[in-house]
């Protein structure tokens, strides 16, 4: 079944959300460390950021067979790449690419969250990192006009809640095997 080959990829490459997690966590704190810094800059540090997490997330859809995880992650890559060799272009519109970028990301975690709801507990980190991507998204487009600062600040604290919960997530997913043989000798 899919979900089980989902389920064994989560917990067997924990590793790779506790990498998303701890990058997204680094970029929060280089946007709250730096906040003078220019659009141009950030969208570079964001095209760098975008880089990363898009190579592990495609990496680990691909191992885990979840294909919102390869599409965010391919999108990932692409808003990286476009963003850290045309930053002057990619200023004006990096609101609205951030924007666009964690919603799907955000979408494909609810789904695949959902898939998984019967075979893990705590299945609500992924899914409320979702629906915080998602309110993000929608947030950066209501509010495109927002000052440098702000921006930086915004796209900080999502960057720390989305580090945190992913964290999180890697955890719980971690100790799937341990829960399983748990539960296999409680039986």
């Amino acid at each position: 079944m899919v979900t089980n080959n989902i389920l064994e990829r989560f917990s067997k490459n924990w590793w790779e959300l506790l990498l998303r997690g701890i990058l997204a966590i680094v970029f929060g704190l280089m946007a709250f460390a730096m906040p003078g810094i220019s659009l141009v800059a950030i969208a570079l540090i964001y095209g760098v950021y975008a880089l990363t997490d898009g190579l592990v997330s495609m990496m680990f859809g691909v191992r885990a067979g979840a294909g919102g995880m390869i599409l965010s992650g391919l999108l990932g890559i692409a808003f990286g790449i476009y963003t850290m060799f045309r930053p002057l272009v990619t200023t004006m519109a990096l609101i609205y690419v951030v924007g666009i970028w964690v919603m799907v990301r955000g979408i494909g975690e609810v789904v695949t969250a959902i898939r998984l709801r019967e075979r893990i507990s705590n299945e609500w980190a992924l899914i409320l990192h979702g629906i915080v991507s998602i309110g993000f998204g929608v947030l950066l487009f209501a509010r495109p006009a927002a000052g440098a600062l702000a921006i930086a600040w915004v796209i900080g604290t999502y960057a720390l809640i989305s580090g945190l919960l992913l964290i999180r997530l890697s955890l719980r997913v971690r100790r799937i095997p341990e829960d399983i043989q748990r539960y296999a000798n409680a039986a």
